[in-house]
């Protein structure tokens, strides 16, 4: 039998995942685009149809917007967090089960990348903008805002030993719940590439519950919701962090945010990102990762040992053992009665991780051929919870401090006095040394992570609407790229941030079911792969 058309063959013969069916015979090649019909129609034609709407009518989409994300969060809470416990306590078991032995791409494959260049590509691609903007945010917020109504399980602050419940909550966020969702879609689009020969596209993950009907409506309906989820998932970021930048060149240059400037950053920034695009994975994402990857490590040492590197520390083992206390707590969405906290946060973040888990799954799946399940997992899941925790800590500890002290009154007139969210980072910058230095850092780390976002991005939607080519046209590439920045634009003047998070949202909680039906197919195929090796 013929296996469908993907660029990795197969490692192993396993008859229950063949097929006779090219997933490349209805594809149409119109103005040098290789388009799978009609996931790329489809979704394509809805995309720039939303734009449209939104831009002729920006103050209906505000006040949609402003509605949608609180009615989504409230209602469909229990459904969110039960939904991630179970992809959690999925990943964890498979550490621990023969199935975590299985290599993917086969017994002998080996790792295209070095495990450093590996790990700088995940994290640029699946935390990106959201280590700076909510890094110093989402700790100060919950303990100082509305008369302590955020703080995680309503933990009084002003007890011993709970004056820093904010970062705890932040890491809960940030850490196993959210990760648990990207590594559950990445093991499974690199178990059914690289190991079943079958297209790297979501699709492809449902065979063994779909059989044949994979390639046709059922197929086609799985990818175009996944390419919603992406775009609507990705472009909150790029959103944010186009807020972000705003505000970062006026505490530079004294340029004024508005609407015009933050619409020219993100046009001048995915001119930058089609530049990446162009280069491909290696010379374009790969380098701009590891460059990130870099500043990154500088800006945290210069905040860990300015801010006190022993007292960070001390506070990151301690939060840490905080947080794993409280996870049970923190995972159980009945009676809950810290509603400001569980549904402004805890429930978006939810939906926004699973919006986004299409995009940094497959991005993962493709850089990860040659490491086992358990390898994976470990790396996806454990070491990305720990390095965020850190962040989050010692950023986020020593804004804490500083209020706590009585200074940051940069942070204070963002977060606390005012909300003005992506003005967080830059406040607390301010009372450190050396800010004149250390803030232009900061703005370039913003644009690279903004860059390797909307870049990675768009391969992965070109991906999956190119029927699983890895190596679609660049005038593809073009076209995703330019209708990400048209989303992100679209949303801002339509809404602002409730309409970037109100659009992750809607997308976010019908893919939860798709994902759930991932942990499944993963564990049937990963079945007859160990048999095999």
């Amino acid at each position: 039998m013929n296996q469908p058309q993907t660029e990795n063959p197969t490692t192993s013969q396993d008859s229950d995942f063949q097929t006779d069916f090219k997933l490349g015979q209805d594809n149409i090649q119109p103005f040098g685009l290789d388009i799978h019909n009609p996931v790329f129609l489809i979704s394509g034609l809805l995309i720039i149809a939303f734009v449209l709407l939104a831009l002729a009518n920006q103050q209906a989409s505000a006040e949609f917007f402003g509605w949608l994300r609180p009615f989504l969060t409230r209602e469909f809470d229990w459904f969110l967090v039960i939904s991630v416990d179970i992809m959690l306590i999925f990943c964890l078991v498979l550490i621990f089960l023969p199935v975590g032995s299985v290599r993917i791409g086969g017994k002998d494959a080996k790792p295209d990348y070095s495990l450093s260049g590996w790990i700088a590509m995940m994290f640029a691609a699946g935390i990106g903008i959201g280590l700076l903007f909510f890094g110093v945010l989402e700790p100060t917020y919950y303990n100082f805002s509305e008369g302590g109504n955020a703080r995680p399980l309503n933990i009084d602050i002003t007890q011993p030993g709970n004056e820093y419940i904010g970062i705890v909550g932040t890491i809960h966020h940030w850490g196993l719940g959210g990760w648990c969702v990207y590594a559950v879609v990445g093991l499974t689009l690199a178990i059914f590439a690289y190991n079943k020969g079958m297209p790297m596209t979501l699709r492809s993950a449902f065979y063994p519950l779909l059989g044949e009907r994979v390639w046709g409506w059922w197929g086609h309906t799985i990818d175009t919701l996944a390419v919603f989820a992406t775009l609507f998932g990705l472009t909150t970021s790029l959103g944010l962090g186009a807020q972000q930048i705003a505000f970062g060149l006026q505490e530079i240059s004294g340029i004024e945010p508005s609407n015009t400037v933050v619409v020219l950053l993100i046009i001048g920034i995915t001119a930058v990102a089609l530049g990446s695009v162009l280069l491909g994975m290696d010379k374009g994402v790969k380098r701009l990762s590891e460059i990130n990857m870099y500043m990154a490590v500088v800006l945290f040492f210069f905040v860990f040992f300015v801010t006190g590197a022993i007292v960070a520390i001390t506070r990151y083992f301690d939060v840490m053992i905080d947080y794993l206390l409280l996870l049970p707590a923190l995972s159980n969405p009945f009676g809950r009665e810290d509603t400001s906290f569980f549904h402004g946060w805890t429930t978006f973040y939810w939906a926004w991780w699973i919006a986004w888990s299409p995009f940094v799954g497959m991005f993962i799946a493709r850089i990860s051929k040659g490491r086992t399940v358990r390898q994976f997992i470990l790396c996806a899941l454990i070491a990305p919870t720990l390095v965020c925790a850190l962040w989050m800590s010692t950023f986020g500890g020593a804004a804490i401090d500083m209020l706590n002290a009585g200074g940051a009154e940069g942070v204070r007139a963002t977060v606390i006095d005012s909300y003005k969210p992506e003005g967080a980072l830059f406040g607390f910058l301010q009372e450190l040394p050396l800010y004149s230095f250390i803030a232009p850092i900061a703005l370039i780390l913003i644009v690279i992570f903004f860059v390797t976002s909307s870049d990675s991005g768009s391969l992965v939607i070109d991906t999956i609407t190119a029927g699983g080519k890895m190596n679609a046209p660049v005038s593809q590439r073009i076209f995703w790229c330019t209708l990400e920045g048209l989303v992100a634009i679209a949303l801002l003047l339509g809404g602002g941030l409730s309409a970037l998070q109100g659009a992750a949202v809607s997308t976010g909680i019908p893919f939860t079911i798709v994902v759930l039906l991932m942990c499944w197919c993963v564990y049937a195929a990963l079945r007859t792969e160990r048999e095999q090796q």
